[in-house]
C-alpha cells in the first residue's frame, strides 16, 4: 500500500446508466491497473484505492500470495489504514474504489471502518462464473444486515475488471 498523500480533510447499476461523472470511472480504471499490478507482482488480480476530498489518500494491490496471508486484500488493507489514519468524518466523505466487489471479510472492515462510500468494477456474481474462490454474499447485503450507512455503487467497468481477471484465472 502506499499513502499518496496526506488526507485533506446503493444500488447496483451498470455504466451506461451512471451520471456524466467521469471521477469514478477514472478511479475504478486506476483500481483495475492496481489489479493488474497485484498480479505482475505474482497476487490475484484485485486492487483498491481511498479518496477523500478529490484526491487519493491510499491505494493497495492484493499480497495474499506474496505476503502469504489469506487476508491481505486491498480493500481490508485500505479500510483498517482508514481507521486508523482517517478521522470519523473523513471516513464518512470517503470513497472506496476497487477493481472487483469487495469480499464478504472485506465488506465487514469496511463497516467497521465507516468508510462512506465504495465503487467498484465488477461484481462478485460475475466472478464467481470464472472462479470457484469467490462467496456470494454481495457487499450491499453486507451492509444491509449490518445496519450500515455505507453507499454501494457498481458494477460499472464490468468489461475491463473481468478482463484482468479473464487472462489471470484462464493462464493459472
Amino acid at each position: 500500500m502506499t499513502n499518496a498523500d496526506a488526507p485533506s480533510g446503493g444500488g447496483f447499476q451498470d455504466l451506461d446508466d451512471l451520471p456524466d461523472d467521469p471521477t469514478d470511472r477514472e478511479y475504478v480504471e486506476r483500481s483495475i491497473r492496481l489489479a493488474e499490478e497485484a498480479v505482475e507482482a505474482g497476487n490475484t488480480p484485485f486492487g483498491a484505492l481511498l479518496v477523500v476530498d478529490g484526491e487519493v489518500v491510499a491505494e493497495a494491490r492484493n499480497e495474499t500470495r506474496t505476503e502469504a496471508d489469506v487476508a491481505a486484500h486491498p480493500e481490508l488493507t485500505l479500510a483498517r489504514w482508514a481507521a486508523r489514519e482517517l478521522d470519523e468524518d473523513e471516513r464518512a466523505d470517503c470513497t472506496m474504489y476497487a477493481s472487483t466487489e469487495p469480499c464478504p471479510m472485506c465488506a465487514t472492515a469496511i463497516h467497521y471502518a465507516g468508510v462512506g462510500r465504495v465503487v467498484f468494477g465488477v461484481d462478485g456474481e460475475t466472478l464467481g462464473e470464472l472462479s470457484a474462490d469467490v462467496v456470494r454474499i454481495p457487499l450491499e447485503e453486507v451492509i444491509r444486515r449490518a445496519d450500515g450507512d455505507t453507499t454501494v455503487e457498481g458494477p460499472i467497468a464490468v468489461e475491463a475488471a473481468m478482463a484482468v481477471h479473464d487472462s489471470f484465472f484462464r493462464e493459472s
